[in-house]
Order: C-alpha cells, then structure tokens, then sequence
C-alpha cells in the first residue's frame, strides 16, 4: 500500500488495511522516503472544518467538522495502524518490488499538499504500469484512481486504464464537498479541491472524474451509480456509508483483476473485494 508523505484519507487506508488483516493478508507499506506517513489531521480531527476553525480558542469546538471527518471506527482503526510495525517501517516508493507482493492497493485523499507528489509520482506511476503489465490486483480509490489513471505505459503511450472500466470519486461528490468547504473552511476555499479548474477551463474540468474519464477508451467506461440501482438512494447520498455487514450504500467496480470504488463510504466493500481479486489469483 504505497501512501504519500501526508495528508492521505485515513478511512481508505486504514478500513483496507483491517479488513485486509482480517481475511489473513499481510499488508506492507512504501512512502518517498522510507519514513512513516500521516494522514490528512484534519480527517482524524475534524479540527478546521468549522467556519470558526482559524480560531485557535475556538478550533475544538465542532459542529460541521464532527460530521465531515472520519468516523469513529476509521478513527479506531487508523490509531490501530499507528502501531503497526510496517506501517511505522515502511519501503520508500523507488525500492518496491513486485516480486514481493501479491497486488497493490492505492487509496485517495484531496489535500492538495500531501496528495500532489503522490499522484504526481514517477516511481509510484512507473510501479502502477509494472502492476497492470503483469497482471497483478489493483485497487484504487477515490483519488488512488487518478495516479493510475495518469500511468502511462511505455509500450502503448496510454493510461493503463485505456480499454479498462472504473469509477472514481465523482464530480457530483467532489463538487458538494468543495462547495461546502468554500463556506465550512473558507479562508482555504479549496481545501477539498486537489487541483482546481483553470482560467478558461470548464466547472470541474481538473476534477477526478473528468480527468479519469480522459484516460479512457470511451466514456461510457466510467461507471457511475445506475439511476435504477437498488438503493440508489443511499448509494449517492453522501450520508450513509458502508460497513463489513451492510454494502447498500456502497459502489465498487471491478474489471478483471482491477478493482475501483469512489469514496471512504465505499471502503469495507472496496477492501472486501480487493481481498476477493487476491485469493482468486494466488
């Protein structure tokens, strides 16, 4: 499970990683240096995400910010992956080998300041196209999608997920949360905005999805909930969210050994799946 320096979604990573531990899985992990990572503190804390949040008397204080960050069995789970050993002792990004593993798992995160070298990564692109060339398991989610869609294989000069299907986080979602944090934490208005659109271009054009959607052979390969999906209701409301004996809300794509979900409400079913593609492969 490679991960950034910082600043990764401590839901995806540490859920995956539980749930990975469960199945019997032994998970190991790479960062850029060979020092541990931290995830987005914000998630953890929910600290910030409160109109009043630049307030240091006051940051503690949370309405918006108890709802939007992790909860509480991510938050369980992540103080678990704290303490262990390969997650405190993990391989820098430039010395994984395939060889020893099985698969890789990539999951997301949107602060722009510990998510950007992730998904901006030469080592961690060239080691997703290695994966996709041999056939390994992949997952990716949320964000974790966009650094394999930017891998490009040298022998086709496209994104791995060129011919492959796959969701992502959605515009929709990525759109609510980054309206709501131009008001929640508006003196850093895009916070949950990785890369934000350029002048001239369209409303979301540097967003997940659409750039996912570029990698792609045709559009129609980027899976969205169907509108007549059961409990489609809960799948897009972005208020429930999954857990190891309840999928509704969840969407998890899987094409071939590839497997794709959109966001941390996604994650038990993600993992589980994940943990599917691995046993039928080895």
């Amino acid at each position: 499970m490679p991960l950034p320096a910082l600043d990764f979604d401590p839901t995806e990573a540490a859920i995956s990683w539980r749930v990975l531990r469960g199945r019997g899985h032994d998970v190991s992990f790479a960062t850029p240096d060979g020092s541990r990572s931290f995830a987005d503190d914000l998630m953890i804390t929910g600290e910030g995400l409160d109109p009043w949040g630049f307030v240091p008397g006051l940051r503690k204080v949370k309405a918006l910010g108890a709802v939007l960050r992790a909860n509480a069995e991510a938050r369980g789970a992540y103080a678990e992956l704290e303490r262990d050993a390969r997650f405190l002792a993990p391989a820098r990004h430039d010395a994984v080998s395939l060889a020893d593993f099985d698969g890789l798992l990539l999951p997301g995160g949107h602060r722009a300041r510990g998510m950007r070298p992730y998904l901006e990564s030469a080592p961690l692109q060239a080691l997703v196209v290695r994966a996709f060339e041999q056939d390994r398991p992949v997952a990716a989610v949320c964000h974790g999608v966009l650094l394999v869609a930017r891998s490009i294989s040298p022998s086709t000069g496209r994104s791995v997920l060129f011919g492959r299907r796959t969701t992502s986080l959605t515009w929709s979602q990525e759109h609510l949360a980054a309206n709501l944090g131009r008001v929640a934490r508006f003196w850093d208005p895009t916070y949950y905005r990785t890369y934000a659109d350029e002048p001239g271009q369209p409303c979301g054009h540097m967003g997940v999805q659409a750039e996912v959607t570029r990698a792609l052979a045709k559009p129609e390969d980027y899976l969205e909930v169907p509108s007549d999906a059961p409990d489609r209701g809960r799948k897009t409301d972005g208020r429930h969210r999954d857990t190891m004996d309840d999928d509704r809300p969840a969407f998890v794509v899987t094409d071939g050994r590839y497997v794709s979900a959109r966001w941390p409400g996604d994650v038990h079913t993600f993992a589980k799946r994940f943990a599917d593609v691995l046993e039928a492969s080895t």
